[in-house]
């Protein structure tokens, strides 16, 4: 195969870049060395010397790889500020050169750093927008998914009872080891660091009130959603995601099911059930934690514990703890569920809407944490 040859004539007028042979992919290594210099020479030397004529008159066989090398030259020209026309190509030629260079991506343009405090401004105006749009956007998908929880409640025979099993299985039974022992630690850990305050004042048995308060009114029950929103709301995500990105979804919608029905209010039912009895389960071990470290701290025996526990330690904080749960189940389910629904459909998408899903029903859960704080502070509870 006769290789592609180019050859260069100078005039005062213009610049002639003749091209002959075969331009194939088979000769476009040999075609890119010729065309190596023409690009350094043209930068300077040869500048004024006018326009830049790609003569393809000689031209045997083109194919697109040869199409793709003259594009390219002919921008990298342009790019230098010189003007540079393809002359004599025969109509499919000139027509596969067109295809080829409609073909090639535009680039995209470069955005500007932040230049002061105007363009932090604008940033930060459009972070808020793009939350508050979010945020509504989040408080839609949980009034369709309680408008399906009113319709199932109407005709509860819908509900699927084994989907809402495995997911209590999934979010409740196998969770039970890690709250366990994260409240364990906890009610450790709280008892330790009173213990050592306490002592210096002889108050050695407030340690009880101190340990029950702490973990039966708020970090029980805060803590317990903390860690199933890191381990639950992101499963509910990843699961979502994933069957958006298989357009499992799609199908759904096809087949004429609802997925808000199908997927997201078992997940958010399973939560709210299981909810409550992890919160049983994170107080009770956060309160042997906290007798064990004040038995061996303190000299406080099992006995005595539970006689001041009983004694002082009103009921209500433990219903305070616990009434939290629902919602507390609600957000980490939606949140989780919604990400999940708005994957774009390729696995960055999913990642992020994935580590999305988790700080947002975090930051969420404590905020609801707060207000209800403040809400049993006004009522007096």
């Amino acid at each position: 195969m006769a290789e592609a040859r180019v050859e260069i004539e100078r005039t005062d007028a213009a610049v002639r870049v003749a091209v002959s042979g075969q331009l194939v992919v088979a000769t476009l290594s040999a075609a890119q060395r010729a065309l190596a210099g023409l690009l350094a020479e043209l930068r300077g030397e040869f500048r004024a010397r006018g326009p830049i004529r790609i003569d393809l008159s000689q031209v045997d066989q083109l194919d697109t790889a040869g199409a793709w090398l003259l594009v390219d030259l002919t921008g990298r020209l342009e790019a230098e500020g010189l003007s540079v026309a393809i002359e004599n190509a025969s109509p499919v030629q000139s027509s596969l050169i067109a295809t080829v260079r409609e073909a090639i991506p535009a680039k995209e343009p470069e955005i500007p750093a932040p230049r002061g405090f105007v363009d932090w401004v604008a940033d930060l105006g459009r972070l808020t927008a793009s939350s508050a749009s979010g945020g509504l956007d989040m408080l839609g998908f949980l009034g369709r998914t309680l408008a399906r929880f009113a319709a199932l409640a109407i005709r509860p025979w819908r509900l699927r009872w084994t989907s809402t099993v495995f997911h209590m299985r999934a979010v409740g039974a196998d969770a039970v080891p890690i709250v366990a022992l994260m409240s364990f630690l906890i009610g450790v850990v709280l008892a330790f660091q009173g213990a050592e305050q306490l002592k210096q004042f002889g108050a050695g048995i407030f340690i009880v009130d101190l340990i029950a308060i702490s973990v039966l009114r708020e970090l029980g029950i805060l803590l317990t959603a903390i860690i199933v929103a890191g381990r639950s709301g992101s499963a509910f995500t990843a699961a979502i995601g994933s069957m958006r990105m298989r357009e499992e979804i799609d199908a759904m919608r096809t087949l004429g099911l609802d997925p808000i029905e199908v997927l997201v209010v078992p997940r958010v039912l399973a939560l709210v059930i299981m909810m409550p009895i992890l919160g049983f389960i994170a107080d009770a071990m956060g309160l042997v934690g906290g007798l064990l470290m004040a038995w061996l701290q303190l000299d406080i025996s099992p006995l005595m514990f539970m006689t001041r526990l009983h004694g002082e330690v009103s009921v209500w904080h433990y219903v305070v703890g616990l009434s939290k749960a629902p919602v507390f189940a609600v957000i980490v389910a939606v949140i989780g569920c919604y990400k999940g629904m708005t994957v774009a459909g390729n696995a960055e998408s999913l990642g992020r809407n994935t580590s999305q899903a988790v700080v947002a029903a975090i930051f969420t859960v404590i905020a609801a944490d707060a207000l209800f704080s403040v809400f049993f502070a006004l009522v007096g509870v």
